[in-house]
């Protein structure tokens, strides 16, 4: 989602707390959760990218749980997540999100 020079990935935004308690099961295939979570949340990405935000201010990561099973995590800054609240809710309300 990004290119050379762009620095999303040491902005801090993937420090998340609880990501998972890095504990692995032993026969747990937790590779085929993360490349499932992967491509939803390059999709997202993508959508986000669409939407104007910024992978430095919204992102969606893959990640896995326990079980192995794919997991997306939203993670940005407040403010951000403030302005997603609000194109959802607009959203909902049906007027297609208009600003």
């Amino acid at each position: 989602m990004s290119g050379p020079g762009e620095g999303w990935l040491s902005d801090g935004l993937d420090d998340a707390a609880d990501v998972g308690s890095g504990l692995w099961v032993r026969g747990v295939d937790y590779m085929a959760g993360w490349r499932v979570a992967r491509e939803a949340a390059d999709q997202l990405n993508f959508a986000l990218l669409v939407a104007e935000f910024e992978p430095s201010e919204l992102r969606a990561v893959a990640a896995t749980n326990d079980d192995g099973h794919g997991v997306v995590r939203l993670v940005g800054l407040p403010g951000a997540a403030v302005r997603l609240a609000g194109l959802l809710e607009r959203l909902a309300d049906g007027d297609g999100g208009a600003r």
